[in-house]
């Protein structure tokens, strides 16, 4: 199970009250929240490893070069000395990142970032490069729906934009079947899919007049990208007149957003432990029991102790 971190943080932040503090008045909402999301996410699936991914660079540079606005509406404060562009990320949220992290440790749940990279990538890659288990991605990111597969092992988003409790566990059938697009191929064409609709959302474009039905009717009818691009360029009549004019002027885009959109599955990723196998007892259990006193978080620890299956001191 490979779970997106950030956007499971950010769902957990706004789904649940800020009145929910530690002893000493700092909001744990999003603390409670996450580790809750595990606990359920555990239970429900019951996988054998779980990873959760980072974002290590948000606003990675290799796609900021090619499309400028991509996530710009996003940007708090532009790159400094450090390089980086600072999210737009409320302030409570901010010290909470921290607490889950060292909860995450101090647990010995495993994560896993990559430098310069999207947790996206991240995600991509690890999946990428399974062999020998199925996989679940769980996210409220519909960009993920790329990486859907069926060989070498099985590969599934389990999308929970609508909240845990109305997730959908998309493979490669339920995402041709919802978005109209090839089954055979269907991760790959989700992406081009995106390419063409664009996506306000990231900040990415599009190509004028072409929604996500057209989208998906015209990837469907061509086989790819490539092959709608390559019939636009040459003045395929099959391809309608307004869709061939606004792809012709839109090459530089698609080209650029080709990299933009796919994930990678290429990224250096650095582990925060040796295993990703689920821990079968807190990895330091003092810094465990501190947390849980410091924060106040005895009762979703709790429901995490239950879920993984940890014996009682």
């Amino acid at each position: 199970m490979l779970l997106d971190g950030a956007s499971l943080w950010f769902r957990s932040f706004y789904a649940l009250p800020e009145k929910m503090t530690a002893p000493d008045g700092r909001p744990v909402n999003a603390v409670r929240g996450f580790i809750d999301t595990i606990a359920s996410l555990v239970t429900r699936e019951q996988p054998t490893r779980l990873v959760v991914c980072l974002d290590l660079d948000w606003r990675p540079s290799f796609r900021t070069d090619l499309i400028p606005s991509y996530k710009a509406h996003r940007v708090a404060e532009p790159a400094g000395e450090s390089g980086t562009d600072v999210e737009e990320v409320p302030d409570t949220l901010t010290p909470q990142v921290t607490m889950i992290l060292d909860v995450l440790a101090a647990a010995g749940i495993a994560t896993s970032g990559a430098d310069g990279c999207e947790a996206d990538d991240v995600i991509g890659t690890l999946a990428f490069a399974e062999a020998d288990d199925p996989v679940v991605v769980v996210s409220g990111d519909r960009d993920l729906l790329q990486v859907v597969a069926e060989d070498p092992v099985p590969v599934r988003v389990l999308y929970v934009g609508r909240g845990l409790a109305k997730a959908e566990m998309m493979g490669p059938a339920e995402v041709a079947a919802k978005y109209g697009v090839p089954e055979g191929r269907a991760g790959v064409a989700y992406a081009e899919m995106s390419i063409l609709r664009g996506d306000p959302s990231d900040g990415l474009p599009g190509v004028t007049g072409i929604g996500e039905k057209t989208a998906a009717k015209l990837i469907t009818a061509f086989g790819s990208l490539d092959a709608l691009e390559k019939a636009a360029l040459q003045g395929d009549s099959s391809v309608p007149t307004r869709s061939r004019n606004a792809l012709a002027d839109a090459t530089d885009y698609l080209t650029a957003a080709r990299v933009v959109v796919a994930v990678r599955t290429d990224a250096d990723t650095i582990d925060s432990r040796d295993t990703d196998a689920l821990p079968t007892a807190p990895a330091d259990p003092a810094r465990l029991a501190e947390l849980e006193a410091e924060l106040g978080i005895g009762a979703s620890l709790g429901r995490l102790s239950n879920a993984l299956n940890w014996s009682p001191e």
